[in-house]
């Protein structure tokens, strides 16, 4: 296990210079960005057209704020609310209205060619089966501490912590958190 404090988030700037996202991890892996996942966290103060990762699928969560709604290859996402992910194409054309203010997202960015990918949020302590690929299980605090039980191990993580597990097994969590499963194909 591997404990990631937001506070040591490296900020860098939007591919498309609209803006910058605090990266949280990613992999070492090839891929045409140079990476086969990636996890960061963006600040949207207005809307606004995304940046274009071709070959790349994306899922993007709310975390703060009161919404947003994605036009994507001109079809409306409708409200995206705090902790409802949606996936689209990296390769889509994107644009970004905001719901009343600014908000902070959650994204994951991965090759569906070196990768399959699993995202979900949960909300109360209980047990969860990691896969058994020899694939990574990262866990993303949303709350103000997110406990995680795992080979005899605990942490605890602050808001938006991470927490990178590379062996599979039973895991318990207690606190708002997303648990991303990332299988190499």
């Amino acid at each position: 296990m591997k404990l990631l404090r937001a506070a040591d988030y490296v900020r860098t700037p939007w591919k498309n210079g609209g803006g910058s996202t605090q990266e949280i991890c990613r992999d070492q892996g090839e891929g045409l960005e140079g990476f086969g996942w990636r996890l960061s966290i963006a600040d949207i103060a207005q809307g606004g057209p995304f940046s274009i990762f071709s070959g790349y699928e994306r899922i993007i969560t709310v975390l703060e704020g009161n919404g947003m709604a994605l036009r994507v290859d001109g079809a409306s996402s409708g409200p995206l609310l705090a902790f409802q992910p949606f996936g689209f194409s990296g390769e889509s054309e994107v644009s970004c209205e905001l719901i009343d203010g600014p908000i902070r997202d959650f994204n994951l960015i991965y090759s569906p060619v070196a990768y399959t990918a699993r995202l979900q949020w949960l909300g109360d302590s209980a047990p969860v089966h990691l896969n058994e690929t020899g694939g990574t299980c990262v866990v993303f605090a949303a709350a103000p501490e997110v406990r995680v039980e795992a080979a005899g191990n605990t942490a605890v993580l602050e808001r938006h912590d991470t927490l990178v597990i590379t062996q599979a097994g039973p895991v318990r969590v207690s606190g708002r958190c997303c648990l991303i499963e990332l299988s190499p194909r």
